[in-house]
């Protein structure tokens, strides 16, 4: 007994103690409080954090070797969580007292960036990932998160598109229309060929077609055609263009407009460097200019 009073007081004992007491290391008869809302210091908070950061990295490392059973990794991962628990009533002990807000960014990343799965904030370190029914979480959210990153690439391939993607452009180049009216002539030929056989007429017997220009708008009802109107020729239904889609719109909702139906039109790569460039010619000499005021 004496033998230890006389260590407690020699100069090496004391000067270690000092130097454990400074690097935040503790003594033997410094404990850290049971509860953080016990201690008032902002600076024993701030001492205590920072003990419990080395004794997480230290178990953090420890829970990497090869040699640990599954028993023993499984109890070393509950008590890294058990202290990351009281680690987050230190910073908000510290946060109360009016000190760093620790817990901003806190967000525990794995090694493909990404947050690590867990139940109700627990986290998996080190071999822990790797124990029968963990593995299996992480698969499983990992092919979870691919199928939706593939639903994604699918679906974002839809959003970028122009006009054209969506055949608001079809029928300006006629190729669309040529292949309308062949279709209509086919369908035209099938059904008077099944009418002359219904109607026990020779096969090449005429029958009269009735015709309309493709851009010839149908009359309103209750609505007669003016005496000096002049039928179509067919060339010159040819030269006028089909309606658009907000034209045809505009025909059933009277108090809007053609123009204001448009889709409007998206500038080109070009039109919008240009705007830019203009934005930062304007910057610089408002810049420039004021300085010199």
């Amino acid at each position: 007994m004496a033998r230890n009073q006389e260590k407690a007081q020699s100069m090496l004992y004391r000067f270690r103690e000092a130097q454990a007491g400074e690097l935040g290391l503790g003594t033997r008869g410094d404990r850290r409080p049971r509860m953080a809302s016990a201690c008032k210091s902002l600076r024993e908070c701030e001492r205590w954090r920072g003990e419990l950061l080395r004794e997480i990295s230290r178990k953090v490392a420890k829970i990497q070797d090869a040699g640990l059973s599954d028993y023993e990794v499984r109890d070393l991962n509950d008590e890294i969580n058990k202290q990351m628990r009281e680690k987050r009533h230190w910073e908000n002990q510290i946060v109360a007292l009016g000190g760093a807000n620790y817990r901003r960014n806190v967000a525990m990343l794995d090694d493909d960036g990404k947050e690590v799965p867990g139940t109700k904030g627990y986290k998996y370190f080190g071999r822990a990932k790797e124990l029968p029914g963990v593995r299996e979480l992480f698969q499983s959210r990992k092919k979870d998160e691919e199928e939706e990153n593939a639903a994604l690439a699918y679906y974002k391939k839809f959003q970028t598109q122009n006009q054209a993607y969506f055949g608001d452009f079809d029928e300006t180049d006629g190729e669309l229309l040529k292949y309308e009216q062949a279709a209509q002539d086919e369908e035209w030929e099938e059904a008077a060929s099944e009418l002359r056989s219904t109607l026990g007429l020779a096969p090449d017997a005429p029958l009269p077609r009735p015709t309309l220009p493709p851009a010839a708008a149908e009359p309103e009802s209750g609505t007669k055609p003016e005496e000096g109107d002049v039928a179509m020729s067919d060339a010159d239904a040819e030269k006028v263009p089909p309606p658009t889609n907000a034209q045809i719109l505009a025909k059933f909702i009277p108090f809007l407009t053609a123009e204001m139906l448009e889709v409007p039109k998206l500038p080109t790569p070009a039109e919008t460097e240009a705007v830019l460039l203009a934005l930062r010619k304007q910057a610089l000499v408002e810049e420039y200019f004021g300085k010199e005021e």
